[in-house]
């Protein structure tokens, strides 16, 4: 019972330390892995996947995504210069490249390194909806959100062990029993809703990104029409790591009149 009582003690104080703040939004966050930590092995994974992913033959769509990005990079550099977070965007290295397959997606790396697919290109046929998509995805990166799941799972892989030592005398049948609730309960309660908090996050900070590039942030809610046209079918809401299309758009909807107020600041104007 000591020793669990230590590390439950060790477990609160490991969180308590790990507390750090999404610039953007302001929200609190729990992150134990730093950057100069997580972005080299990124950038290596990177490298890796391109190896095994050939990038677009279509030039001008290559080019296209990456005068996008670049635009979008710019918008963020602005923004932080302007609330005095440059130092926040050192050891970033902003790539952009569109890779020739079919799957109807986009990721960031954490440090910027972003794949966009070809078959996505079905769902965002303008330029403002795939500066939607970039600015969602380059959001992931600003707000390290790759970091704090990693922070969280190592967080629950320690409550896992917690539990085990809390349920050692008891009997197999009840200690299961416990292991079960318990990751039943902080997948269900605690991983899927944070993951569908990561996606909101990006969605509203992306709409400001693409807001002060120019873009208008009313594009990203016809992004998610477009996908629910070609993927209505989607899982319970609770089941999912992220929001319902439905909720998405009630979102974006809801959030672009501030990204527009946002980007009058920076002489962006919208009718």
């Amino acid at each position: 019972m000591l020793k669990f009582r230590l590390n439950f003690v060790l477990l609160s104080v490991l969180l308590a330390i790990s507390c750090t703040t999404v610039k953007m939004t302001g929200r609190k966050q729990f992150n134990m892995v730093p950057n100069s930590q997580i972005f080299p092995a990124s950038f290596a994974q990177y490298d890796q996947f391109l190896k095994e992913h050939p990038v677009s033959k279509d030039q001008v769509q290559q080019a296209r995504i990456r005068r996008i990005g670049q635009r979008l990079v710019s918008a963020v550099e602005k923004y932080y210069k302007a609330q005095g977070w440059s130092d926040d965007l050192k050891g970033y290295q902003w790539e952009f490249n569109l890779v020739a397959d079919s799957v109807m997606n986009a990721f960031c790396m954490p440090g910027g390194k972003v794949v966009y697919f070809e078959g996505l290109l079905k769902v965002t046929k303008t330029d403002d909806q795939i500066a939607a998509v970039m600015g969602h995805e380059i959001a992931h990166a600003l707000a390290n959100h790759g970091a704090e799941r990693m922070s969280q799972m190592y967080a629950q892989n320690l409550g896992a062990i917690l539990t085990m030592l809390a349920t050692a005398n008891a009997p197999e049948p009840e200690r299961q029993k416990w292991l079960a609730i318990y990751g039943y309960g902080t997948t269900l309660g605690v991983m899927l809703p944070f993951s569908r908090k990561h996606e909101a996050e990006a969605d509203k900070m992306g709409q400001i990104i693409m807001a002060i590039a120019g873009y208008n942030p009313d594009a990203a809610v016809q992004v998610w029409y477009n996908m629910m046209k070609l993927n209505p079918n989607q899982p319970p809401e609770i089941l999912s790591t992220h929001p319902s299309h439905e909720h998405r758009i009630q979102n974006l909807k809801k959030w672009a009149p501030e990204a527009k107020r946002i980007a009058r600041k920076y002489g962006v104007l919208f009718d």
